[in-house]
């Protein structure tokens, strides 16, 4: 008996084995062609990220699922690029070696469908993909701007939109860069903190920021 299951197993695996899906990986690689910089053919720049975006009709600006993509594939060794080792291995990873594949997957790139802890990472992800140059903090206009993009459906729509009034009106200069410390803090926040009326800031062990904004909403509803 224990010889027949063996064999069972070993060519039952070797069946899946050989039906698994494969990516073609030459036709990865002329998909990463089509987007890989002119100067530098091994990574992809945001340019070509855009071009990729033509491609599977999305817009960059408005639709978070192109920045779960680049987190899914790997996209972290430096900002605002993807390289082509990064490319082949997500393609690898995803199963994916064509437009249409990949067209696919846009439904269930959804962060909507991502508990707490996955979203946190996507979230920190989108902040370290949006540094420009050596930065390590984000111009605070661009910060607003991710902001909504990626917690317009996580979070109150009060609350979002109050701290983006508050980050475009405040005159603190200390606040004309974003960093990566402030920029987890409000999600954290938002989820820790549903209502306002109970943060006592001399019991606040959270950034100076957060305090500082919710001074600001607190006043706009006197």
């Amino acid at each position: 008996m224990h010889a027949c299951m063996h064999a069972f197993v070993f060519e039952t695996s070797k069946t899946n084995h050989c039906t698994a899906p494969q990516v073609n990986e030459t036709a990865a690689g002329r998909l990463f062609d089509e987007i890989a910089d002119a100067d530098d053919p091994t990574i992809a720049t945001m340019e070509g990220i855009c071009k990729l975006c033509e491609q599977l009709d999305i817009d960059p600006l408005e639709d978070i699922r192109i920045l779960v993509l680049l987190h899914k594939m790997g996209a972290d060794s430096k900002p605002a690029q993807i390289t082509r080792g990064e490319w082949m291995q997500g393609c690898e990873r995803m199963q994916v070696d064509s437009i249409a594949k990949l067209k696919n997957l846009l439904p269930g790139l959804d962060p909507g469908f991502m508990e707490r802890a996955e979203f946190r990472n996507l979230y920190k992800f989108c902040f370290q993909f949006n540094r420009q140059g050596t930065h390590k903090t984000l111009e605070k206009d661009l910060a607003s701007m991710l902001i909504e993009l990626t917690l317009k459906n996580r979070i109150d729509t009060e609350r979002l939109s109050s701290f983006v009034e508050f980050l475009s009106s405040t005159k603190d200069t200390s606040y004309d860069r974003i960093t990566l410390d402030q920029w987890l803090s409000f999600y954290d926040f938002c989820i820790d903190c549903r209502d306002l009326s109970e943060y006592d800031e001399e019991c606040s062990a959270w950034p100076v920021l957060i305090d500082d904004y919710v001074d600001f909403a607190t006043s706009m509803k006197e």
